[in-house]
């Protein structure tokens, strides 16, 4: 298979080393700091397994690494999906393009850019916990996922036994890109969790960063529950029955258990608000990654959705236009 990826962080990384260590495979990179990489690249997972694979070619113009391409696949934050699919559109001929995560808007661009018969795949969540090591060299694979879920488009049956055999992983092909693109994670579990912070303390400053998951509250659970009820709505109307409701997700039952739930996660536990500390103290980082992602390029969606199905979300509505319109990026 011939690969280009789009995109020289973690994932790319590790999806660079696992690819291009495939015998056969010959893998490229589009990175805007083409001279950071050098020609091999070495991944070791976390059971000690070790990838090492040679790139092909590594470039920051399209024309050099895009051409006669089987895959063009995105490793790359929301922000930066729309304006790379313009740029890589002229070179990328018959392939295949995918986004190894589609809930940022991947499908939506897509259409938009390279028009409904374009051969497009999106995976519902990112098929690996990755983590560069030394930029351009080296990574780590810090986790799998049992299975991959995958939208596709326009793409011949089969497919999804090519992408068994590239990431190593069984994979099944979800009924409509809406199951990819819409997820009730990031886009509302960090966006009610920040309005139920900020909302009316936006200009305050604390004494400490606070804990996201670990200081969790009623009153998010609440709002989420809320948000979550709205988003099933919209899954109602369009006929998807296959996303599980917060709830469930959570092993839950209402605000109050979603709270204990959340707080005794321990993977969470360190996580901290997005916050940035000033001369007397934290202020909330509207800059921060949970602000110029989940709101632009997650909860819009459900919006712009939920408004063209005339279905009504008055508090993820409240929600997005308060972080919207506090955001240092805008979309």
């Amino acid at each position: 298979m011939k690969i280009c990826i789009c995109g020289g962080g973690s994932l790319g990384h590790v999806c660079a080393g696992v690819l291009s260590s495939q015998e056969d495979n010959e893998v490229s990179i589009l990175t805007g700091h083409p001279g950071k990489w050098r020609n091999e690249i070495f991944v070791r997972d976390c059971y000690g397994k070790e990838y090492t694979g040679r790139l092909f070619k590594v470039s920051e113009k399209p024309s050099e690494v895009l051409r006669n391409q089987d895959i063009v696949l995105l490793c790359l934050p929301g922000c930066l999906i729309e304006d790379t699919l313009m740029k890589i559109k002229p070179f990328i001929g018959d392939a295949k393009v995918g986004s190894v995560v589609s809930s940022t808007g991947f499908f939506f661009f897509a259409h938009k850019v390279l028009g409904e018969n374009a051969k497009l795949f999106g995976f519902q969540r990112v098929p690996y916990i990755a983590r560069v090591n030394e930029y351009g060299k080296s990574a780590t694979l810090l986790g799998y996922k049992k299975e991959l879920a995958v939208a596709e488009q326009n793409i011949e049956d089969g497919f999804e036994n090519i992408l068994e055999k590239l990431f190593g992983t069984p994979v099944s092909i979800l009924n409509s890109i809406y199951e990819a693109s819409l997820t009730n994670s990031n886009p509302i579990l960090h966006t009610g969790r920040l309005y139920s912070i900020f909302k009316d303390r936006e200009n305050e400053v604390f004494d400490r960063q606070i804990l996201f998951y670990k200081e969790w509250t009623n009153e998010a659970s609440e709002i989420e529950i809320e948000m979550d009820n709205e988003f099933f709505e919209l899954l109602d109307r369009l006929g998807i029955k296959t996303i599980p409701t917060l709830l469930d997700y959570y092993e839950s039952y209402d605000a109050e258990s979603l709270t204990r739930k959340i707080r005794s996660i321990k993977a969470f536990e360190g996580i901290l608000t997005p916050m940035t500390m000033t001369g007397s103290g934290w202020r909330a980082d509207f800059a921060s990654r949970y602000f110029i992602e989940d709101f632009p390029f997650g909860l819009r969606w459900i919006k712009n959705l939920a408004k063209e199905n005339k279905v009504e979300t008055p508090v993820i509505n409240r929600v997005y236009e308060w972080g919207i319109s506090r955001i240092s990026f805008r979309k």
